[in-house]
């Protein structure tokens, strides 16, 4: 047997943790886009067939943006090479502190605790923040999280900790479960999306609205991400799954 055949045969052995949302019409959804709208054209029990059609933005669900999304002559979706939509997968585990604190903001510090904790992070991983936000979900309010006073509370990267694992360890993509890499309290004093920015300029991509990152361990497991090829896309949604050794402990 070869060793591809052997290395499927390990993997099945695994455990596999779906990471990403249904995508339906009543998801949260960036505010300055529209929900996705359906279309049933065809059905089987009168065309002898089933086909809808879909109108999408590219941002939506679960997704993965491109670094074109934010910078313009970067990389756009299909220029996304296969050999990056596997990767070695970190988890920085931050649910108690978000739990704690909706504008928590993870920092360096948080990244050098980790690894004293588990292992230095290698080059070409994919590093995710794992804050629990996706269990507000299914209620929108929640998960938009905003104010009396119209100011959304939603944790986020530091524009530091990006500029770390990029320049310092040369991690290769990114993940959170909010719609935004920033904190929402950062993107109005900066009138901008400082972090993401400067992400996605690095070339770099990075999946926003991932879930059940609280099942994954900390270090030594795989992140896998499927995604259509539309050319020139800035990004689109993404089935994202990781492969592991075991589960980390739930998250009431």
């Amino acid at each position: 047997m070869s060793q591809i055949l052997d290395s499927i045969k390990i993997l099945k052995d695994k455990k596999w943790i779906d990471l990403t949302h249904d995508v339906t019409d009543s998801i949260p959804y960036f505010a300055a886009f529209s929900p996705l709208k359906e279309t049933t054209l065809f059905t089987v029990e009168n065309d002898g067939f089933l086909a809808k059609e879909y109108t999408i933005v590219s941002q939506y669900g679960t997704h993965l943006d491109a670094p074109v999304h934010f910078a313009e002559g970067k990389r756009s979706l299909q220029d996304i090479a296969l050999d990056e939509l596997v990767l070695p997968l970190y988890v920085i585990h931050k649910e108690d502190e978000v739990k704690q604190n909706s504008d928590y903001l993870l920092t360096v510090q948080d990244i050098l605790d980790f690894e004293a904790e588990f292992e230095k992070i290698e080059a070409g991983s994919f590093v995710a923040f794992s804050s629990g936000w996706s269990k507000k979900w299914r209620e929108k309010e929640a998960f938009y999280n905003i104010d009396e006073n119209g100011q959304a509370h939603t944790p986020g990267w530091s524009l530091e900790a990006l500029k770390f694992l990029d320049r310092e360890r040369g991690v290769h993509a990114i993940g959170h479960e909010t719609l935004d890499t920033d904190r929402a309290i950062d993107v109005t004093e900066n009138k901008d999306i400082v972090g993401e920015r400067y992400w996605l300029s690095q070339d770099k991509y990075q999946v926003e609205v991932l879930t059940n990152l609280e099942q994954i361990p900390s270090a030594g497991s795989a992140i896998l991400l499927g995604l259509p090829k539309f050319k020139d896309a800035p990004g689109f949604g993404v089935r994202a799954f990781a492969i592991t050794e075991y589960s980390h402990l739930k998250i009431d």
